[in-house]
């Protein structure tokens, strides 16, 4: 009769060391034949800073809104032309509508510094209103999508005007402001002028004036109507216009000339929001 150990337990016989030995070989070959084996290699992990993804994720965005515009634009589009997971999104924007405001804050940010340094270098005060205008009508004719985004499915929100957005706008609106009070300052400019509605009319002329062309119903010609617009509100408020002398008309004509040869070609503007 077998001797069992104490306590009850059956004695487990001890593997022989070479039987070790084999075991391990095999495990290793096998471990190696799976890391080799096609469609089982791991793919190295290439992880973007997080700056970098918003930059890849806002681009794509913008492009994807302006292709098919706000209702029909899939957080999927997005996602796939920026080469990323929706996820991936989602952890930088709250939801689609966050995405679209950021676009256009972004959008904004550039063009207002873009242009500070040309505005700065146009003089005369004719020159500057037409630089404003002008580049607000290109703007529209260039970006006519974001435009539409901006006028349609934005600034309507009811809380617009507590946004960062809004905020831009107003830094971009106000540079006629500036204008039109330098204006009266020097005495160009009748004193009973309201800077502010001289900024309403101009902003919403030129929205009015474009609105055909954002409903693809018609056409504007861009230097022709910044000519108009802009001689519209400096003749309507400028001092005592037909006893000036015929001289300094014609050198502010020379002066108008000049200043479109040196800033063309005009770059883009933010639009109205």
């Amino acid at each position: 009769m077998r001797k069992e150990p104490a306590g009850g337990a059956v004695a487990v016989a001890k593997r022989p060391k070479a039987a070790k030995a084999a075991v391990g070989a095999k495990t290793a070959a096998i471990t190696a034949k799976t890391a080799a084996a096609p469609g089982r290699t791991r793919r190295p992990v290439n992880r973007l800073p997080a700056e970098q993804r918003i930059s890849d994720i806002m681009l794509a965005a913008r492009a994807v809104f302006t292709e098919k515009g706000y209702s029909e634009a899939l957080i999927s589009d997005i996602a796939e032309r920026a080469g990323v997971v929706e996820g991936s999104i989602y952890r930088f924007f709250a939801n689609k509508r966050d995405l679209l405001v950021r676009v256009v804050e972004h959008w904004y940010e550039e063009m207002l510094a873009r242009n500070d340094e040309q505005f700065t270098s146009v003089r005369g005060t004719w020159n500057r209103i037409r630089f404003i205008v002008h580049l607000h009508l290109a703007s529209i004719r260039r970006e006519p999508a974001l435009s539409r985004l901006v006028f349609q499915e934005l600034r309507p929100d009811p809380d617009y005007r507590k946004t960062r957005l809004f905020q831009l706008n107003q830094a971009y609106t106000h540079r006629i402001i500036d204008v039109v009070k330098e204006a009266v300052a020097a005495g160009e400019f009748r004193a009973d002028v309201s800077p502010g509605l001289v900024r309403d009319l101009v902003y919403g002329c030129i929205e009015h004036r474009t609105w055909a062309f954002l409903r693809n119903e018609g056409d504007f010609e861009l230097d022709a109507t910044a000519d108009s617009i802009t001689d519209i509100v400096y003749r309507g408020l400028a001092i005592d216009q037909g006893a000036r002398d015929p001289l300094e008309d014609t050198l502010e004509r020379l002066e108008r000339v000049a200043a479109r040869l040196e800033h063309l070609p005009a770059a883009d503007a933010a639009p109205e929001g």
